[in-house]
Parts: C-alpha cells; sequence; structure tokens
C-alpha cells in the first residue's frame, strides 16, 4: 500500500547505480529508497562506466542504444530506468568531458520527449555534473508546469577553471551565463557542503538546501579487533596501513602518496594501499615501479560484501585534494570512513568547509593540502603512540548523528513531497 503524499518523480543524471562510488552511489540509493516509499520514479541515466571510463558488464553489448529496466516495490512504489547512449572517453581531457555531457544531455532528451506527451511527473530531480542536465529540467518544467530540483555535488565549471581543463575566456562566460539562467528557472537548489551552498548561494541568489551525501551505517561499522582481517587481505597483523580508496585521477594529487611512502620507508611496518581505479591509476604504477617502492599496493575496487572489513584493515585513511578543489568538492569516502570509525588524515584549508565540520566535531587530523612535509607529519602523527580513539568515537558519533541515509532522505522527502 502506497503512502501518503506519494509523487511521480523523473530524474535525469548520468552516474547510477550499479556506480559503487561516487555520485552513481548516490543518485542510485536516492531513487531506490523514494521507490520504496511509494513514490513512481523514472531515471534517465547511462550505462554504467565510472570510475573505469569504460561501459561495465553486462550493459556493454547494449551501449549503443536505450535499455529499460523496472522493478516494482511491496509499498506499491516503482523503480524505471531508462539507460542512454552515450561517449565515455578512455582517457577524459576538458574537451571530452565536454562531449560525454552533451552526447547524454541529447540522448536524454531525444528518449525524453515521449514522456512530454505522458501522465505529468510532478518533481524532476537533475544532478550536477553536468551542470547542462539542468537545462532539461528547466524544459520539462516550462513545458509540463513540474516542480525542478536541482542536486549539485560538483561545482563542475569553477573546477574545471580552477584546475586548468577550460581556459578559454569567452567559453567560461557563456557556461556561467547558462548556469545562472538554469538558477534562475529552478525551485529548489540542493549542495552537500556548507562551503558549496555559499558559493551557490552568491551565484544563485537565492537560499539553497543543505542535501549531504550519507553513509549506510547499518553495513558499515567499526570492527575491533582488525588483525587477522589484515591477514586476510595478505598483510602482516602488525603492518600500519595507510589507506587511499576512492576515485584515481589528477584533481586529487594522487603523487604526494608516493613521495611520502619514499621519504617514510625507513619505517618498515608502513604499508600504503591505493584502491580504486581511473584515468591517472597506471601512471601513479608507473611511477611507483620507477621509485622502487615495495611498500605501495594498488588494489582494484573491492565488493560491496567486503568493503566493511576491507576498510577497517586501515590503521589510517588518506583524504587528499588538490588546494583548489578541496572546498568545491566534499568528499565522498569520507562519509564511509566516518560510518567505520576511521582514523583520517585530510587535506583541507582552514577556511574551507571541510576542515571547519571536521575541527568542530574532532573526527580527523586535518593537514595543509598540496604540502608535502604536513602530509608526511601527518602520517607519522597517525602512526605515533597518541591514543587516536576519540578521533575514532567522533567519526563514528557523527556517522550516526547526521549522515545516516534514513535521516537525510526523511528530510528531503519532506521538502519534496510539502
Amino acid at each position: 500500500m502506497k503512502e501518503p503524499n506519494t509523487k511521480r518523480i523523473l530524474f535525469v543524471g548520468y552516474n547510477f547505480s550499479p556506480e559503487l562510488t561516487g555520485i552513481g552511489k548516490y543518485s542510485g540509493e536516492m531513487m531506490h529508497w523514494l521507490a520504496e516509499k511509494g513514490h513512481e520514479c523514472t531515471v534517465l541515466t547511462s550505462y554504467p562506466y565510472y570510475p573505469y571510463w569504460k561501459i561495465q558488464e553486462p550493459y556493454r553489448k547494449n551501449r549503443f542504444w536505450y535499455k529499460k529496466e523496472v522493478t516494482h516495490f511491496e509499498s506499491g512504489g516503482k523503480l524505471k530506468v531508462i539507460r542512454c547512449p552515450m561517449y565515455v572517453p578512455n582517457k577524459p581531457s576538458g574537451a571530452k568531458r565536454m562531449l560525454l555531457d552533451t552526447s547524454f544531455s541529447l540522448s536524454a532528451f531525444l528518449v525524453g520527449i515521449p514522456l512530454l506527451f505522458t501522465k505529468k511527473y510532478s518533481k524532476i530531480i537533475t544532478v550536477a555534473p553536468s551542470f547542462q542536465f539542468g537545462l532539461l529540467g528547466v524544459f520539462y518544467k516550462k513545458i509540463k508546469g513540474a516542480m525542478h530540483i536541482h542536486h549539485i555535488q560538483d561545482m563542475q565549471i569553477e573546477a574545471a577553471q580552477d584546475l586548468g581543463m577550460i581556459k578559454s575566456p569567452k567559453l567560461l562566460k557563456a557556461l556561467y551565463e547558462i548556469e545562472k539562467y538554469i538558477y534562475r528557472n529552478t525551485d529548489m537548489i540542493s549542495s552537500i557542503s556548507d562551503g558549496m551552498i555559499e558559493r551557490i548561494e552568491r551565484k544563485a541568489q537565492k537560499p539553497i538546501s543543505f542535501f549531504p551525501n550519507w553513509t549506510e551505517t547499518k553495513n558499515f561499522y567499526p570492527i575491533e579487533d582488525t588483525s587477522k582481517i589484515k591477514e586476510e587481505f595478505g598483510f602482516k597483523s602488525t603492518d600500519y596501513i595507510v589507506l587511499y580508496s576512492g576515485g584515481i585521477g589528477e584533481k586529487q594529487g594522487l603523487d604526494a602518496i608516493l613521495t611520502s611512502a619514499k621519504n617514510l620507508a625507513s619505517h618498515h611496518q608502513l604499508q600504503f594501499i591505493i584502491c580504486g581505479t581511473g584515468p591517472y591509476k597506471e601512471v601513479l604504477k608507473e611511477k611507483a615501479e620507477s621509485l622502487n617502492l615495495n611498500n605501495v599496493h594498488f588494489t582494484p575496487l573491492q565488493p560491496k560484501e567486503c568493503f566493511n572489513k576491507f576498510l577497517n584493515i586501515a590503521d589510517l585513511h588518506l583524504v587528499i585534494q588538490k588546494e583548489k578543489a578541496s572546498d568545491l568538492v566534499m568528499p565522498s569516502k569520507l562519509t564511509t570512513i566516518l560510518a567505520v570509525g576511521g582514523l583520517s588524515l585530510i587535506t583541507a584549508n582552514p577556511n574551507s568547509s571541510l576542515h571547519r565540520v571536521v575541527s568542530k566535531h574532532g573526527m580527523g587530523i586535518l593537514v595543509a593540502p598540496e604540502n608535502q612535509e604536513a602530509l608526511d607529519t601527518g602520517i607519522l602523527i597517525g602512526l605515533g603512540e597518541l591514543d587516536n580513539q576519540d578521533i575514532k568515537r567522533a567519526a563514528r558519533t557523527y556517522a550516526e548523528q547526521f549522515l545516516a541515509i534514513d535521516t537525510v532522505m526523511n528530510n528531503f522527502n519532506k521538502k519534496i513531497t510539502a
């Protein structure tokens, strides 16, 4: 039986389940949660490609055309996923990412035209990146009178500008003008961190809702004795494991991990793990080999069923970003680290929202971004004999109080069904 105030909801975004990391994880969980609550949800998305930058099996055979998947829930809710073809570059660059975004926008627009002649969706949710998906939301809103919710996971234009991916002043001006148009014609804009909200509010000239990335506190939790688990993953129980787990791209500044591994090689119990995939992984592996780093290990993304164990083998988790990106992107990997009560070493500017929230709740070790000496010192602080149990407890407490999926999604559900 459906719950009261259920809606017909249309979602547009190219990252979605079964992607295990990044935006796709949150978009997938959000729409499944809404469907379980009785909403009738339709999703326009692509085939899973992130973070591999290659369409994954068993979807590859369908990647040149559309594919429909339908799931029904006991609540009476329904989730219809329409997968759209798009261009996926093996080695993404600024120009290639723009082509990726545009190809999906066109593909989703074409499959969305018939939806204009069906029963109205009362809500349309678009997720940035890409920011241009907001145009699809505005278009549907103007034609059908739906409420448009534009959720910003990443300030894409600023990131591309700051990281030098787009350098043309004329192109940047045009992109910002399109973004302003979306903001003016959107009913509700939301984002994932205080810092991002402040920056968006200055541009949009309207209030922005806080809609943070959540974590599954039931599936991710602390394990007290990790010595046997370390051995399961091929390490010694006495090893001190420093883990980076997430997307491997240039914006993270992960070369610094290799430098730390070299600088701290005399600490023989230190073992570094870089887990994940991405366009920069092969470059890092080649650099590690050229430096003869025997204390650096590369592992693929771990299956969800053993990911909690894997995260618990880490004595220290690295949350690394370049300085210019430190207040534009709230690291999604951090939420799961907090859930397992992990000790985090986080690079963040003192005036960033990330620095403020970590400092306020005492749930991590903070160091300056793009500062090798600070990173090395932070790792040694984690390795030291100081008792870090208070930080670990604070991390888990914060996850339980503020980041549990039901807490976050209930607040969002109230806003879109009011």
